[in-house]
């Protein structure tokens, strides 16, 4: 089956006439022949009919569990995505869903795909989550006493506020040139004059004065330009 075929075949198989349970769209992501898969959203509501639907249709037969994450969408709220694949049929569709931020929550997988176990308390972890029904949602790579969400881009990098970033130079960072001048951060990095150790005793960049148009810069009085020194004659130079 095509891509747009899969996508076709699920959109089907959760058609429903009730306008309370959401609509149901189909489209394609992904680049050439054998990277493109069916990209199918789903009302949160319906996450986990969805997954099943995709599992025991036997047109689609999506019987293996590749991976799921979030996506902050800000005032969106976040999307929560899945990718499933037929080890049979060779093909794959994936799964989306938009919860919203304030108490963000969906179905739990993992009765249906027991490898969603680890990628719902990563999401959990690092997007504040929920996942109703999840055996064990737990902390899997944070320390328990952690606060907050890494993931979410409101959550600030306090690393970068207290000593500089080792490695490659991200935007803004830049010692010299334009963005001395006006620094752009990169996400998650505050303002150290708002947030961290030196707030407040930050002082603004210095922008160098630019002469007028046209106008020469001021030489000191009495000062003359160097002239150029000529290398002494030698014989036979006329």
């Amino acid at each position: 089956m095509t891509p747009e075929e899969v996508g076709e075949r699920l959109v089907h198989l959760l058609a429903t006439d009730d306008p309370e349970k959401g609509t149901i769209t189909a489209g394609v992501s992904g680049g050439g022949p054998g990277h493109a898969r069916a990209v199918v959203d789903v009302p949160a509501a319906r996450w986990w009919f969805a997954a099943e639907a995709a599992r025991d249709a036997g047109a689609l037969g999506c019987d293996f569990f590749d991976w799921l994450s979030a996506v902050d969408e800000l005032d969106g709220g976040f999307s929560v995505l899945a990718h499933l694949w037929s080890t049979r049929r060779r093909h794959g569709v994936l799964l989306r869903a938009r919860v919203p931020r304030e108490s963000p929550e969906i179905e739990s997988l993992v009765d249906l795909y027991p490898g969603a176990d680890w990628h719902e308390r990563e999401t959990f972890e690092m997007f504040g989550i929920v996942f109703a029904r999840h055996p064990g949602l737990r902390p899997l790579l944070l320390p328990p006493e952690f606060e907050g969400h890494p993931l979410r881009k409101e959550f600030v990098l306090a690393a970068r506020v207290a000593k500089p970033w080792p490695g490659a130079k991200e935007p803004g960072e830049s010692e010299g040139g334009a963005a001395k001048r006006a620094p752009v951060r990169p996400p998650g990095v505050p303002d150290p004059n708002e947030w961290g150790p030196m707030k407040g005793k930050v002082p603004p960049p210095e922008t160098p004065a630019r002469p007028a148009r046209g106008e020469r810069p001021v030489r000191p009085a009495g000062e003359r330009p160097a002239r150029p020194v000529r290398p002494p004659r030698t014989e036979g130079e006329s």
